[in-house]
């Protein structure tokens, strides 16, 4: 059931939006950076790997 929020409705459902938003985006940005940075590990490694 949803409660009713009375008069704040649309500032409270703005204020989970916004919030879930941002949740998603440091998600996303989160995940971008560990690929990177595996990926450069990854390169890294190769190259120890090579010079020994």
């Amino acid at each position: 059931m949803i409660p009713d929020l009375g008069k704040y409705a649309v500032e409270v459902l703005s204020a989970y939006a916004a919030s879930l938003a941002l949740l998603g985006g440091l998600i996303y940005l989160t995940l971008r950076r560990g690929r990177a940075a595996r990926a450069e590990l990854r390169d890294i490694e190769k190259e120890v790997g090579k010079n020994g």
